[in-house]
């Protein structure tokens, strides 16, 4: 079970450990080019294909795309068919090959709404990708970060009714539906928009947030770094003041120093013995 970051302070590295991604813009980038919405959400999936690999290549452990939210139900019939039918597709077509790469799959959301064939589906690619740690792919589909906490606490009350009242922050943790995760150290939302749109609510609560007007088809390899380095630019402090992490930063790098020489004095000890008439080659 990973710890909350309102909990504990968790380790900070210079490549996000796990990635959370709203996906906008993809019916203004085919508006722009005359095309109907659904070319937009087609040329999306390309992206999604092109930022997996980016993770991959920039050592990523966790990668969350919000495909389709609760409220998504609201857009036009034919839309909502698209967006399903994409997911269907998407399912059938890269779990091979999400399992090639090692890399694992996981759904979150009330997908029972999408019906019993692609409840299976979705059921069929988690299996073969259960035992992959590459990279954990999470696709939140029929998501909302109210939703998540409903139905967390209602797990909760359902099976600790004993302790109503004095529930804690551990205690809900386990009935999340992401608890297999981190919480995100970056939130990326293409298209321009500011805003978090009921996406992981209780996940993000120290995420560092970068939005872009890139929209997501034209979101690339190259547009993925300019969000990393912008991450590497924040003082995630945790609560903490400047100082305190400055602090806490340089104690860790002289513990760092003294973990290697204290490595590198044991193994010229090693070498030492191994080298001694005792232990001649």
């Amino acid at each position: 079970m990973h710890v909350s970051s309102t909990q504990a302070i968790p380790p900070v590295g210079l490549v996000p450990r796990h990635v959370a991604v709203i996906m906008d813009g993809n019916g203004r980038w085919a508006k722009r080019r005359f095309l109907p919405r659904v070319a937009g959400h087609r040329r999306g999936v390309e992206s999604v294909r092109a930022l997996v690999r980016a993770c991959l290549e920039r050592g990523v452990e966790y990668l969350t795309l919000f495909a389709f939210s609760s409220e998504n139900w609201r857009r036009p019939p034919e839309e909502v068919g698209v967006l399903t039918g994409l997911l269907r597709s998407a399912l059938a077509d890269e779990a091979e090959r999400l399992h090639r790469n090692g890399i694992r799959l996981k759904v979150v959301g009330d997908v029972a709404a999408f019906g019993d064939t692609l409840v299976e589906a979705i059921d069929r690619a988690e299996a073969l990708t259960a035992d992959n740690r590459r990279l954990t792919l999470t696709v939140a589909a029929n998501y909302g970060g109210r939703w998540d906490l409903m139905q967390a606490f209602n797990q909760l009350a359902t099976r600790h009714p004993e302790r109503a009242g004095h529930w804690s922050e551990r205690d809900l943790a386990p009935y999340l539906s992401m608890h297999y995760a981190p919480e995100p150290d970056l939130f990326i939302r293409t298209g321009g928009e500011e805003r978090i749109s009921n996406f992981l609510l209780w996940q993000l609560a120290y995420t560092e947030l970068y939005f872009t007007e890139v929209v997501w088809p034209d979101f690339d390899a190259a547009e993925f770094d300019r969000a990393i380095e912008s991450y590497r630019k924040r003082e995630r402090r945790f609560g903490r003041t400047s100082e305190q992490l400055h602090a806490d930063e340089a104690a860790a790098r002289l513990a760092a120093a003294g973990h290697a020489g204290a490595a590198a004095e044991g193994g010229g000890a090693g070498v030492a013995a191994d080298l001694s008439p005792a232990n001649p080659r």
